[in-house]
């Protein structure tokens, strides 16, 4: 079957690798599989997990591909997984999936926001992106992500592996929600501070303070004149909207 650029379809065959995913989902009762495509992942998952949930946006693939699991306890639904309701989910549940790298965002918030949080969340992605997140120098996203989850890195996966090859390599992140560190009026702070991530946090923060108040502030927080967003924690943020703010 040929995959569909447009969706991002890129599958991986290396049984080694889709099985050391899978054993980073851990196994239980129930787990969610982000875009199956053939059943490469799923086949794993399903030695692991009592049941299977596979959420495919391609109709031909969703209609097949129970097709590759006769008697296995699998659900196909042909859904976007950004439209797909886990409300459902009473029990605890992991979810699993090599994404398409152009939704990657979209996902991750959806997974971290949704009101019954999954146990954990083990996704395939860009390895720039991975990086981006994992990195000590933080953007906007890696902030959102460490803000409700404890983050780990997982193995490097080769754009070789995969067929058709991607133009770059991926990497697999494994998330474990938890209660956000901050609060939603932080991350406009947050959000301000990045609106021009190579300029000075001090430049960006101007339309809330004066120059000369946001300096006493970095001074008596210690923080750095010439200091970029990038260099500022989740627990920096909320001192200066706690300072900012009051």
């Amino acid at each position: 079957m040929k995959n569909k650029k447009s969706l991002g379809q890129h599958w991986l065959y290396n049984r080694a690798i889709l099985d050391e995913i899978a054993l980073l989902a851990g196994d239980g009762d129930l787990c969610v599989e982000i875009g199956p495509g053939l059943g490469t992942l799923t086949s794993s998952l399903l030695k692991r997990f009592s049941k299977v949930v596979a959420v495919e946006f391609d109709e031909n693939l969703a209609a097949n591909l129970p097709k590759s699991f006769p008697g296995k306890n699998l659900e196909v639904v042909n859904e976007d997984i950004l439209k797909f309701d886990f409300s459902s989910f009473k029990k605890s549940y992991a979810v699993v999936g090599n994404i398409p790298y152009y939704i990657t965002s979209p996902i991750i918030e959806k997974l971290l926001t949704i009101s019954n949080l999954p146990e954990r969340v083990v996704l395939l992605i860009q390895k720039e992106v991975a990086e981006r997140i994992l990195d000590e120098k933080e953007t906007v996203l890696s902030l959102f992500v460490k803000n409700r989850a404890r983050v780990f890195s997982g193995p490097v996966v080769l754009k070789e592996e995969f067929t058709p090859p991607p133009k770059v390599d991926s990497q697999v992140i494994v998330l474990e929600p938890k209660k956000p560190e901050v609060s939603e009026e932080v991350f406009k702070i947050i959000r301000m501070g990045f609106s021009a991530p190579r300029k000075k946090l001090i430049s960006n923060l101007s339309q809330l303070k004066s120059r000369e108040e946001l300096s006493e502030i970095f001074s008596k927080l210690k923080i750095s004149l010439d200091s970029r967003p990038a260099d500022l924690k989740l627990g920096d943020w909320q001192k200066l909207y706690e300072i900012i703010m009051s």
